[in-house]
């Protein structure tokens, strides 16, 4: 199986056992070690590499098309509204999703699609001119993998959010049919999104087969955001392509240190040594990515997802219960608990689950359905937490002190 990266665009799902969550840290000490001159042979720049290059740059052409429709005398909401409209309605923009390469602003407006990070891009470019607040931030997604050029993808997610007031905000999302991982979102800098550019550019060129090139985009985009686990993990990845093992291991070994929750990582070094003939430390990796599943909400319900496709749904339930237990407000897992127990024919049970669902749903403004619309208003006393009170779900005359039925 071929190493793994990471690409901030959406790709089709193709189910594995290893997958990520947030807030979950992966058990085990790598005993790594920084070493200055592997990583100044790294980090081998002083300055960006590309400083003619700005995501975010818009022309005048673009700010007439704005012009034409947003006026200054319009409410920060209305222009919302509006700048929706431009960029996704028929008869305007008419924006389409594509995964084929990431794009600049300027090159998302020409070309009329791109991937969720190009799409940001023009949007942010477009609401900053128009005087909308809006900052990129990222979002954990249910995890879909896709093979590319003997590479396995991890899709990750990028939306934008902006402030009305200190109580008052918005979401705007552009993906396909995608689930996101709830109250998993994080702000983050116009120098982070720069370097999550970069980073997609050394993907599609590394998959494409051009190592150098690639190795100069990954550098830019770690020498961006030193901090970046994704960025070293995709280094590492390339520099074993390339058959720097040492470079390989010290990259992968660094991308977990910046983030103990990056089991692509893990994954990796394990792979790595078994390859390597480091068979005992292979296998410790190996079971710290099992006690990590174990842990995961998301590995128990694609386990689950796998056992009810072959119609094997207490197997299913089972799973499904296990992911509930761990991330008890999460709607996916009450559906799946919910359309298993009526294929094994407790249509009470499926009602429950079913409409338990729906108040999760109802109550927490933060949780996207996919596709099911673009914009969001939230509030914040619309937030769901998990210390919310009355949150617990309990079949009709169970007792509170027992387990979930």
């Amino acid at each position: 199986m071929g190493n793994y990266l990471n690409k901030l665009k959406i790709l089709a799902v193709t189910v594995l056992a290893l997958l990520s969550v947030a807030c979950v840290n992966i058990n085990i000490e790598t005993n790594f070690i920084k070493d200055e001159e592997i990583y100044q042979a790294i980090i081998s720049q002083s300055s960006d590499s590309y400083p003619e290059i700005d995501p975010l740059y818009i022309n005048d052409e673009i700010k007439e098309f704005i012009d034409t429709y947003i006026s200054s005398g319009d409410s920060e909401e209305l222009r919302v509204d509006k700048l929706q409209e431009l960029l996704y309605g028929e008869d305007h923009l008419f924006v389409q999703y594509s995964d084929d390469k990431t794009h600049t602003a300027m090159e998302a407006f020409y070309a009329r699609e791109g991937n969720c990070l190009s799409i940001m891009n023009l949007y942010i470019a477009m609401a900053r001119y128009s005087g909308i607040d809006a900052n990129f931030q990222t979002v954990d997604v249910q995890p879909s993998w896709d093979r590319r050029g003997g590479f396995l993808v991890l899709s990750q997610h990028i939306n934008a959010t902006g402030k009305f007031s200190v109580r008052r905000r918005y979401i705007v999302d552009f993906t396909p049919e995608i689930a996101l991982q709830q109250l998993t979102s994080e702000v983050v800098t116009d120098q982070d999104a720069r370097s999550l550019y970069f980073n997609n550019l050394g993907v599609e060129t590394l998959i494409a087969g051009d190592f150098e090139q690639a190795l100069v985009y990954f550098k830019n985009a770690l020498f961006l955001d030193l901090d970046s686990s994704i960025a070293w993990n995709n280094v590492g990845a390339l520099y074993n392509r390339m058959g720097n093992t040492q470079f390989a291991e010290y990259s992968y070994l660094s991308a977990f240190s910046f983030d103990q929750s990056n089991a692509t990582a893990i994954n990796n070094l394990a792979k790595f040594y078994r390859q390597s003939g480091n068979l005992i430390l292979a296998g410790e990796y190996e079971k710290a990515i099992e006690r990590f599943n174990n842990k995961n909400p998301y590995f128990h319900y694609v386990q689950g997802s796998l056992a009810f496709l072959e119609s094997d749904f207490r197997a299913a339930l089972a799973s499904f219960r296990k992911a509930l237990k761990i991330k008890e407000l999460e709607p996916d897992f009450h559906l799946a608990v919910g359309r298993t127990y009526l294929e094994l024919g407790d249509t009470e049970r499926a009602e429950y689950y079913n409409e338990s669902a729906k108040t999760i749903l109802a109550q927490n403004d933060e949780i996207y359905r996919p596709s099911s619309e673009k914009v969001r208003i939230i509030e914040a006393g619309s937030i769901l937490r998990s210390s919310s009170p009355g949150l617990s779900i309990y079949m009709p005359g169970a007792r509170r002190n027992t387990s979930r039925r």
